[in-house]
């Protein structure tokens, strides 16, 4: 077992999955983290309104994912839709994880047992 500190993000533009192995101090197996939610909101009065509430919310979501994922050398993000790619942009231009090494795939929505696995697959461990 490696002691880099790994982890994995199963995303679609509502719902994250993070799974890694190791908390502040060290590196050790594999754990799923709480599942991650983005609020989305309805009924605005303006598409400007909507789009606003859209880029906050969102920004949110990614900062939550961030907090977890503090201190992972090499990050793992799959998912459904287009949102991973748009989180691997936002991590390129964040200072904190603009080195970070992150692979991106494509995944269908899966069980955080089933993504825990997929994880392990990934960085073989």
């Amino acid at each position: 077992m490696s002691d880099k500190k790994l982890a994995g993000i199963w995303m679609d533009s509502e719902n994250a999955i993070v799974v890694k192995n190791h908390d502040i101090e060290s590196a050790f197996k594999f754990f799923l983290c709480d599942p991650v939610k983005r609020i989305v909101q309805g009924g605005n009065s303006s598409e400007n309104a909507a789009n606003n509430a859209e880029q906050t919310n969102t920004a949110k979501f990614f900062k939550d994912l961030e907090h977890l994922i503090t201190n992972t050398q090499e990050l793992y993000v799959t998912g459904t839709g287009t949102i991973q790619e748009q989180f691997k942009n936002h991590l390129a231009e964040t200072a904190q994880f603009k080195n970070l090494k992150v692979t991106l795939g494509t995944d269908q929505k899966m069980s955080g047992d089933q993504f825990l696995e997929k994880v392990k697959e990934h960085f073989n461990a």
